[in-house]
């Protein structure tokens, strides 16, 4: 009984959040503009660089299983943001005092913020084949593939939902948390192969798991590196990446869940 109460209270919770976002489409816009905006640049602007044997053609297929991932983790900071908002206004008291279970609150949060994420894959799914990028591997390898980015990235609210309660301000919450993601995702083979990096900073990629992700997405995608010339990394986690990226993913949900709903606790009885 308790964990059905817990369902139906949640998706109440996740009802009332996609509702926000009906009613407030410019949320769904920066969402997905920012990514758009990265394609663009490094697609046409750096592409040709990168990759002048194609005009960028082959590396675009190489960069949007990046920017896929990139836009999943960025997309986490709504999840801190609508927190934050929602105890800065005296919403978390109103939520604790009906007849609902506590942990729903937060349950509902990060299920609704992952429909958001698919609707942001979904734009950029659509943005890539625009530019040039082509799923070639099957179709159930491309559905896995989706379905591994949106588990990390409800893995990775969660890290979102507790700053949201630690830190109750959106405006310090909807921008803090890019100095520690931006770098997340840059230091990462997002972008270019970890071996073209200096030692240090290829080791760290490699074992990164935002490198998992983005690798588990091109194999699964079939989206090869542009540069058969580059060595391919031999570190476990990216002969490994899907279930290094399930580990991964577990490990931060059983870490940072009990934290963000014992953190709510507290916010709700101040």
């Amino acid at each position: 009984m308790a964990v059905t109460t817990l369902i139906a209270d949640s998706a109440v919770v996740a009802k009332r959040n996609l509702i926000k976002i009906k009613r407030v489409p410019a949320l769904i816009v920066f969402t997905t503009l920012s990514p758009m905006m990265f394609v663009v640049l490094f697609a046409y602007v750096f592409g040709g660089a990168i990759d002048p044997a194609t005009g960028g053609a082959a590396y675009r297929e190489f960069l949007i299983p990046g920017i896929f991932t990139q836009t999943i983790i960025f997309g986490t900071i709504t999840t801190g943001a609508g927190l934050a908002e929602d105890v800065t206004k005296g919403i978390v008291d109103r939520f604790r005092s009906l007849p609902m279970a506590p942990s729903a609150v937060l349950a509902g949060r990060t299920l609704s913020d992952v429909v958001n994420n698919a609707i942001a894959l979904a734009v950029m799914a659509v943005t890539g084949l625009i530019v040039g990028w082509r799923v070639r591997g099957s179709f159930l390898d491309a559905l896995w593939a989706f379905t591994l980015l949106l588990i990390f990235a409800y893995a990775a609210s969660w890290v979102m939902a507790l700053l949201g309660l630690l830190i109750p301000s959106p405006e310090v919450i909807g921008s803090a948390p890019y100095l520690g993601i931006f770098p997340l995702t840059s230091f990462a083979n997002t972008f270019v192969p970890p071996a073209t990096m200096p030692t240090p900073l290829r080791v760290f990629a490699e074992w990164n798991p935002i490198s998992a992700v983005t690798q588990a997405a091109r194999d699964l995608f079939g989206n090869a590196d542009p540069d058969p010339t580059v060595p391919v990394s031999t570190a476990w986690p990216l002969e490994h990446p899907q279930l290094y990226t399930l580990l991964w993913a577990v490990a931060i949900v059983a870490v940072f869940a009990p934290l963000a709903s014992r953190q709510y606790r507290r916010a709700a009885t101040r």
